[in-house]
């Protein structure tokens, strides 16, 4: 059987190169994104369910979409995220700002995950697991940015709850893991590609490059592998050694 993966976020960026990565990798591929089915391109042959995770019900849709065109779940990536729409100091951080980060990049990862835990509990075991859950966290989960406070707040909260799932779904033959992009060249970093270029040049990043959005899905697609049937409540840093502590 053909095994199919949820990519939210799928439409761009990173969750794209997941997205196109994975059907390579020959899975069937059901994309969620926010914008309407005529303004996006995937380049692949996949689903797409134009929706918002940070809506209960759209998340039920697209649970129920994927499971009525493809017959089941056997991966989740949860890859759709937000940055403030400001960026303030941790004293001037709004609660609207607040709950717009944590409602998308962790709230909707927590209820999205339940659903499809339990539709892939209800179905057999294909291959040598039931299913793969990955989060896309952020080096932002360890690293402290006091003018965006409540992205590192959300992607702290995603690395917790992968070790709670993995800690539930273990047993159930389910792995969940997160890899953890450091600086990627992306929309949502483009507006501040001087700074991080000033960082590169100065060595704050032991592979002195952006990463990109390739070198995510190359981890995503491992972790989706049989490569890691031992391996479950972790993390993979993607980026270029800045999470190495030096002297």
């Amino acid at each position: 059987m053909k095994r199919t993966a949820i990519i939210t976020g799928g439409s761009r960026g990173i969750g794209l190169a997941i997205a196109k990565q994975l059907a390579e990798d020959g899975l069937n591929i059901a994309v969620m994104g926010t914008r309407a089915t005529d303004q996006v391109n995937l380049g692949i042959q996949a689903l797409y369910v134009q929706g918002d995770v940070a809506e209960a019900a759209d998340r039920q849709r697209l649970v129920e979409e994927t499971v009525k065109a493809f017959g089941g779940i056997h991966v989740l990536v949860n890859n759709a995220g937000v940055a403030p729409k400001v960026r303030a100091d941790l004293l001037d951080m709004t609660e609207e700002s607040f709950d717009y980060v944590l409602g998308i990049n962790t709230r909707a990862v927590m209820f999205l995950t339940q659903a499809v835990a339990k539709q892939m509990l209800k179905q057999p075991v294909v291959g040598k697991k039931r299913g793969v859950i990955i989060n896309v966290g952020s080096c932002s989960a360890a690293a402290s940015s006091i003018n965006r406070g409540e992205y590192c707040v959300s992607k702290a909260g995603v690395s917790m709850l992968t070790q709670l799932f993995a800690h539930r779904l273990a047993g159930e033959g389910i792995l969940v893991n997160e890899v953890r992009p450091g600086i990627i060249e992306t929309d949502m970093t483009s507006g501040v590609k001087a700074k991080y270029d000033a960082l590169i040049q100065a060595g704050t990043f032991p592979i002195p490059r952006w990463g990109t959005s390739e070198d995510v899905a190359n981890a995503v697609s491992a972790l989706v592998s049989d490569r890691f049937l031992y391996t479950t409540g972790t993390h993979i840093d993607v980026d270029g050694g800045f999470h190495i502590r030096r002297l």
